[in-house]
């Protein structure tokens, strides 16, 4: 297993551009739905990255992984064909075997999606929680407290 250097975003939200292509658009060529979620787990999955511990790692060196336990999804506005995007994540709290984002998808309009996220942390043999290696929560904790100090 590799760890990386740890890049925690100055103010706890990490960004994650994306494009708008036709495959991920309905017939009017508005995002479909069910596109915020491949989105989103996208830019979970490079924050996780760029924080220096990948899910490869997680799973490799603990044999736990994250899975989504809950998703909240509220839309605002249609994203539309060739949009840049971008999918803004930060959390919102770190536990023992869980934790809670916010993911915003916005394009140069504003808002398109806010993701409410509650990842449970399950170990791959039973499929039972298992607790957030120590290097993860510090990660998550640190992304959250920058969020928190650039708040006030």
């Amino acid at each position: 297993m590799t760890i990386n250097p740890a890049s925690i975003p100055p103010d706890g939200r990490h960004r994650y551009a994306i494009r708008v292509y036709y495959e991920d658009t309905d017939a009017g060529g508005v995002v479909y739905h069910a596109t915020y979620l491949r989105y989103a787990e996208r830019a979970r999955t490079e924050a996780l990255r760029d924080m220096g511990v990948a899910h490869a790692d997680l799973v490799a060196g603990f044999g736990v992984m994250f899975m989504v336990r809950s998703l909240e999804v509220d839309y605002e506005r249609g994203a539309r064909l060739d949009d840049a995007l971008t999918v803004e994540t930060e959390v919102v709290e770190v536990g023992g075997a869980s934790a809670r984002l916010r993911q915003t998808v916005r394009n140069k309009d504003g808002v398109c999606a806010v993701l409410a996220v509650r990842l449970a942390c399950v170990r791959l043999e039973g499929n039972k929680p298992g607790r957030i290696p120590l290097l993860w929560r510090e990660r998550l904790s640190a992304m959250r407290s920058a969020r928190r100090d650039n708040a006030s």
